[in-house]
């Protein structure tokens, strides 16, 4: 079974990483998004909050096959991966920024845990065109300026970040 960890901190869930979960369908038996309780971060959702938005938004992806769980984890991503079977790490890319930071991160994830373990693959999404510009960061200031996020965000994230 190819099993896929997805980690991120989804605060929000936004419509760039409902198209990187969907396109993952093609490339593994089941996915596992791993939210991330980031300690340096201070996120407007909670961990929990977090997850039902995912449930909510993804409720019909998940029912078909059930190739999707989503869990929390408070460690490093490739240990959480490692702990759920995972063989590689599924991230987006919108830009070269992302794509510097990225495979820096992917080589150190591989080499995390020496010779005496399986490295944990970095399988990397190009964002398509019409999600390049979404950031969650950029979705949660314009949601505080009451600003409108519909572009962006399903629904029902939206409406949560309304309230």
């Amino acid at each position: 079974m190819r099993i896929l960890f997805y980690p991120g901190s989804f605060d929000p869930v936004t419509f760039g990483h409902l198209d990187v979960i969907l396109r993952a369908r093609r490339l593994a038996d089941q996915l596992i998004i791993g939210v991330g309780k980031h300690h340096e971060k201070r996120a407007r959702f909670s961990v929990e909050e977090r997850i039902d938005m995912l449930q909510e938004v993804l409720a019909e992806a998940a029912a078909a096959g059930g190739w999707i769980k989503i869990i929390s984890f408070d460690n490093l991503a490739v240990e959480a991966a490692r702990q759920h079977g995972a063989t590689a790490l599924l991230r987006g890319l919108r830009d070269t920024a992302d794509f510097t930071y990225e495979v820096q991160m992917a080589a150190m994830n591989a080499d995390i845990g020496g010779e005496a373990r399986e490295p944990i693959e970095t399988i990397f999404l190009a964002a398509r065109p019409q999600y390049r510009h979404i950031a969650a960061k950029f979705v949660r200031q314009i949601a505080a300026m009451g600003g409108d996020v519909s572009a962006f965000v399903p629904a029902a994230v939206a409406a949560r970040l309304a309230k």
